[in-house]
């Protein structure tokens, strides 16, 4: 385990709008901000999901289309810098309910908007987040 304290440099309320895509919403304020690194939690509604999940065995994502609107009751994650070095790259995970109260979740890679609330908070420093298993565009 590795632990280290971050100090916080600014923090942003991100209203998402209708027909935003939520993950390129938050990777938006990040690179108009100049957030190189940050951690962010979130609400909201989206209209479909495209979500993934690990496969620790095949060491691949696996991608499941949700077609449908749901409530995001819970998206957490962290952006750090694209891999290709080229603007933020937002890593939200997320719990979606259904109108029966059915959950689903995961990577959220994709959804459409039609509401939501991001707080995210950027830290002074960058930090290395990802792992095998934190899927990259």
């Amino acid at each position: 385990m590795n632990a280290r304290e971050l100090a916080v440099s600014a923090e942003y309320v991100v209203a998402i709008e209708t027909g935003d895509d939520w993950r390129e919403a938050i990777e938006h304020v990040a690179e108009a901000e100049g957030v190189a690194s940050a951690w962010f939690t979130g609400t909201g509604t989206v209209d479909d999901a495209d979500v993934w999940h690990y496969d620790p065995a095949s060491e691949e994502h696996r991608a499941v289309r949700f077609d449908e609107p749901l409530t995001v009751a819970a998206c957490v994650g962290g952006v750090s810098a694209a891999a290709d070095g080229d603007g933020a790259f937002a890593r939200p995970h997320a719990v979606l309910t259904r109108p029966s109260g059915q959950a689903v979740g995961g990577y959220l890679n994709a959804a459409t908007a039609v509401e939501g609330t991001v707080h995210l908070r950027a830290f002074e420093e960058s930090f290395d987040q990802p792992t095998d298993a934190t899927p990259e565009p």
